[in-house]
């Protein structure tokens, strides 16, 4: 007998919650914003995350320099 449980979680996540406003917001006329701008997290998430792996890499090749 399986007793397997499957979890989905639905909704909208950190990033797609603002581009979505900020979509709505630029077609309605409430903000000028370039849409470079108004599509911004979803650029700038990868870009972070990207950035924080190389702080990391950084810390990591530096602490190798250190203890070597």
């Amino acid at each position: 007998m399986s007793d397997s449980k499957s979890s989905s979680s639905g909704g909208v996540g950190a990033v797609s919650l603002p581009t979505i406003v900020f979509i709505v917001l630029k077609l309605t006329g409430y903000i000028a914003w370039s849409w470079w701008w108004v599509l911004s997290p979803l650029w700038i998430a990868p870009l972070s995350v990207i950035a924080i792996g190389f702080l990391g890499l950084a810390v990591w090749l530096i602490y190798q320099a250190v203890t070597s």
